[in-house]
């Protein structure tokens, strides 16, 4: 049975920023490294956003950028004007070839294909068995995320950010390259949180998204309906679906590290480093991996690793309107955005603001459903 001193069980985005950030600082040439999971990650599988001030080392993978940004409803229109900050897109397959270009090159790092059945933490070290082998390591770092866990228990609200996009070409130049669409509420809203959400990479090239933050999933022909619908409004008639994708991702300020041990940390959405509140994924990974790689170099008990903020209450706040009044999405996001700078609420949404900038940003915000959901959080306490 071979021995690491790191298991990875799942290698999504969590668990490949931290490697590659283990292979990139050179202070774990001595560790021994291995990357579990079912995914071979070669193809085109999902695409991240983020915003950022300064190039980052994700530059290789990022294959658009937008200094602008439209936000919409029914009633109003706003262009963002974004700088200092610029919207960025990261398609799957670019940040898996960027990573595994190095990790794969480092010999104290391997990746197996297999798919992991069963993690059992004893006194001494962590037991993985997948489907034809057995491994053993000091420490694990999951990332498969145990949805029954999450999703039946009823103490913490949990939406799901659910989607379907096309990547569409087509014959009529209808698209701004230079702006990207952040969230269009003025599709009908039919009692949920419902937006549109366009990436242009040309004047004929863009990723179209139908978006809900919502309990329920609905039928994929919804969905498509929806972004057909959407497609016609924009004046296009004639376009070809160069590619599709589809997602779930859950929002829930459900205490993850509490199942955090000494030997076993949860990272990724299995370990709540999904931003709780939008489901925005990539940066706040980013932001836990950096963490995580210096928490690495002085500490060796996994369960010190977690520390809850104040944004974690803001998150849980919103997340307890939303999961009781799920029509109210698009008047509580319409009020951050309708007016006050971008940069500050890209900066709130970045978990960076001091408490007077949060403040800036929560008085924007509708008063009784936020002084409802105060009263309520203390059961969440």
């Amino acid at each position: 049975m071979k021995h690491y001193n790191y298991i990875f069980t799942g290698a999504g985005l969590s668990a490949l920023m931290t490697v590659y950030k283990m292979a990139l600082s050179g202070k774990f040439k001595d560790k021994t490294i291995l990357l579990l999971d079912e995914n071979i990650k070669q193809t085109n599988d999902r695409t991240w956003c983020f915003w950022k001030k300064q190039d980052s080392i994700w530059e290789k993978s990022i294959s658009k950028k937008w200094d602008s940004a439209l936000f919409a409803n029914a009633d109003f229109r706003r262009d963002l004007d974004l700088l200092p900050y610029q919207y960025n897109m990261v398609q799957g397959l670019d940040f898996y070839n960027q990573v595994f270009d190095r990790v794969l090159n480092e010999p104290n790092i391997r990746f197996i294909n297999q798919k992991v059945l069963d993690i059992n933490e004893i006194l001494t070290h962590v037991y993985v068995a997948t489907e034809t082998d057995s491994y053993t390591c000091d420490s694990l770092f999951n990332s498969i995320y145990r949805k029954s866990e999450v999703e039946c228990q009823t103490k913490y609200p949990v939406l799901q950010q659910h989607f379907i996009g096309w990547f569409i070409k087509s014959e009529e130049a209808v698209f701004n390259p230079e702006q990207a669409t952040f969230m269009d509420f003025s599709v009908e809203q039919k009692g949920n949180t419902r937006f549109m959400y366009v990436l242009p990479t040309s004047k004929t090239e863009a990723l179209i998204e139908y978006t809900l933050f919502s309990p329920e999933l609905l039928d994929k022909s919804e969905y498509e309906q929806e972004i057909q619908k959407y497609i016609q409004k924009l004046g296009i008639s004639k376009y070809e679906i160069v590619e599709k994708e589809q997602g779930s991702i859950p929002m829930s300020c459900y205490p993850f590290w509490k199942k955090n041990t000494k030997r076993v940390l949860n990272i990724g959405t299995a370990g709540g480093w999904t931003k709780a509140s939008t489901g925005y994924t990539f940066k706040n990974s980013d932001k836990k991996s950096t963490q995580l790689i210096a928490f690495l170099q002085i500490e060796h008990d996994l369960s010190k690793f977690h520390k809850k903020t104040k944004f974690w209450i803001y998150d849980l706040l919103l997340l307890d309107i939303l999961d009781r009044h799920n029509e109210l999405g698009a008047s509580l996001f319409s009020s951050i955005f309708k007016k006050g700078p971008p940069s500050l609420i890209f900066k709130f949404l970045d978990e960076e603001t001091s408490l007077c900038e949060d403040i800036q940003v929560i008085l924007k915000c509708p008063k009784m459903p936020f002084i409802k959901a105060i009263i309520r959080s203390t059961r969440y306490l």
